[in-house]
């Protein structure tokens, strides 16, 4: 099942459940759109991977399957991804 995490792994922004702003990359990895886009380039600083909108778990399943509440971030944030 995907682990929706709590908040962007570059800028630690909150991403609730059901944020459309959430990205992930196949490995789960999560960063905010901004971050995502403007910073990335929309690959994963992580795997490599592309970071696609994190799908919206409908809120009946959330109440048996709830969001991570395990934060991931980058101390330093994420270097703006370079060519």
């Amino acid at each position: 099942m995907l682990e929706l995490r709590p908040n962007c792994e570059c800028c630690d922004r909150d991403l609730p459940p059901d944020s459309a702003l959430a990205r992930i990359c196949t490995f789960e990895c999560t960063f905010c759109r901004n971050c995502a886009e403007d910073v990335l380039q929309g690959l994963c600083p992580n795997c490599g991977g592309e970071l696609v909108r994190r799908p919206i778990r409908p809120l009946a399943r959330l109440l048996h399957y709830p969001a991570s509440s395990r934060r991931v971030l980058k101390p330093a944030g994420c270097p703006p991804r370079q060519g």
